[in-house]
């Protein structure tokens, strides 16, 4: 019989949480070197080129890749024949380890973990609780598959209760561009079919820890029903011409990964869930021996791709900005940003309608200011600011027309697309809303020379910061007149993709 000690589980989480934090795994990376080589799209490409540059960064650097630095979910099965020797619930063995991973001072990962989600929503500290899925197999070792998923793909997660006879490629292909950007594509379509509601939701989550094969599929060819159905909607999505960060392109999807389970007769449940260019997932087995063994990658088996700033991208000093600028900006056009940028996300937001809506005044003064849609990791040794990439600007749409009408918020910076209405008021308001590339934290903090708290201290990542930047790159996803390239590159590529097809 194995003898598992508690005290190796728990640094054995610990170690992986940290290890996949700054290495992606190497599969993500070759396949996304490719569709380097391969995309005509500019806009595209310079996205994955910052990905790239960000994951090598990272691996050096051992510092997240995303800011985002996920909610931790893990799939533990463990042999009948283990025993354990420790006192400790397996469920709190790995929030323990969860707990070390988060805090570790030389490179202490965001805590994004809110507990009463329908009430005070107040962030746990250490990222803990984990979600935990634990099976019973037949064996003497413990396998462990644990991942740190973002909420931006994570929210992008969809359930439906298709009819027996629907066509599953049919709602995946409805589906996926009502997904938005905000799961930072290219990345990874898990899928799960069948069971019942939950189960199907949990094959979709499972699947994604597969390593990334479609290259090797689509050479040989597929054995099985499943097989036929991953390389179908592989090529259909990416047919669609969403492309890198819903910017048009040749690559949306870098694998589709399927698992399914027997059902019952009248029903047929599907779930969608994306993974995103923060990728990050490790598989380990303990036997007994010890604290599982994490070799990190070889470095030489990442893409040889160096991103630097365009020589055409505009410069722009935040700190004279006019509005007759803004309004010479075209979509698609890259800016590099220097000078003082203010930040704010969901809770500053909330807190700052409450405000307006007593007639009190603000803490911070907004006029012909760009606020950075931002919850920044904590810095280490002489950082100013930890990786600090962009957060989903959909999740602000509701406050917008506010903010540019009450507070004299002259744009904006996040990820991702903007709504129907956020981009009308975008227009009335001669506003602009700049795109920075989600999945590039630790090389867009870079570009941050200074970080101070400005307002709402207590909310922590939350807060609203003033970053002296320099050199930050974005896009003008939004231009002044409302024109979206979220909505004009797809078309475009979509329609491309279609010719060459």
């Amino acid at each position: 019989m194995t003898v598992i000690r508690e005290q190796d589980f728990i640094q054995s989480i610990a170690d992986a949480l940290q290890y996949i934090s700054y290495y992606h795994p190497a599969d993500y990376i070759q396949a996304l070197g490719t569709a380097y080589e391969r995309e005509q799209s500019p806009a595209a490409k310079d996205a994955i080129a910052q990905i790239l540059t960000n994951s090598r960064m990272c691996a050096e650097g051992k510092r997240p890749i995303c800011q985002d630095t996920g909610i931790v979910v893990a799939f533990v099965k463990v042999g009948m024949a283990v025993q354990w020797y420790g006192s400790l619930s397996l469920e709190h063995m790995v929030n323990e380890g969860v707990r070390r991973a988060y805090t570790y001072h030389d490179n202490p990962l965001r805590a994004s973990i809110v507990n009463d989600p329908a009430g005070s929503r107040k962030n746990t500290k250490d990222n803990t609780p984990a979600v935990v899925h634990v099976s019973l197999v037949p064996g003497n070792t413990v396998e462990v598959h644990i991942a740190a998923k973002g909420g931006g793909s994570e929210n992008k997660a969809k359930l439906v209760m298709l009819n027996p006879n629907d066509n599953i490629v049919d709602w995946v292909l409805e589906t996926v561009p009502t997904m938005g950007a905000g799961w930072c594509p290219p990345g990874m379509l898990g899928i799960g079919i069948g069971g019942s509601a939950e189960k199907a939701v949990l094959l979709a989550k499972e699947s994604l820890m597969a390593p990334i094969d479609m290259h090797e599929l689509k050479i040989r060819g597929a054995n099985n029903r499943l097989e036929e159905l991953r390389l179908e909607i592989y090529e259909k999505v990416n047919a669609l011409g969403i492309g890198a960060q819903g910017l048009g392109g040749l690559t949306t999807v870098l694998d589709v990964k399927i698992l399914d389970y027997p059902t019952h007769a009248a029903s047929l449940p599907v779930a969608i869930i994306p993974n995103c260019a923060a990728t990050r997932h490790v598989h380990f087995v303990l036997d007994g021996s010890g604290v599982a063994d994490l070799e990190p990658p070889n470095l030489a088996d990442w893409p040889d791709v160096q991103w630097t700033p365009s020589p055409q991208a505009r410069r722009v000093d935040l700190d004279t900005i006019t509005r007759e600028q803004v309004a010479s900006w075209k979509p698609g056009e890259t800016l590099l940003l220097s000078g003082k940028l203010l930040t704010g996300r969901d809770a500053a937001h909330k807190r700052i309608a409450t405000l307006l809506a007593k007639g009190e005044v603000l803490p911070v003064d907004f006029t012909n200011r760009f606020i950075y849609y931002v919850g920044p990791v904590d810095p280490v040794r002489d950082e100013v600011v930890g990786p600090a990439g962009p957060t989903t600007a959909t999740r602000m749409d509701g406050y917008t027309d506010m903010m540019l009408e009450k507070t004299g918020l002259l744009g904006m910076v996040g990820k991702a697309e903007r709504g129907a209405e956020t981009i009308a008021s975008i227009a009335k308001h001669q506003s602009a809303y700049l795109m920075a590339v989600g999945g590039a934290a630790y090389l867009v903090s870079k570009a941050i020379r200074a970080a101070r708290v400005v307002a709402f201290a207590d909310l922590g990542m939350e807060a609203i910061y003033e970053f002296e930047v320099k050199d930050m790159p974005v896009t003008v996803a939004v231009d002044s007149h409302g024109v979206s390239v979220h909505e004009t590159g797809p078309a475009q590529w979509k329609l491309k993709i279609a010719s060459i097809s």
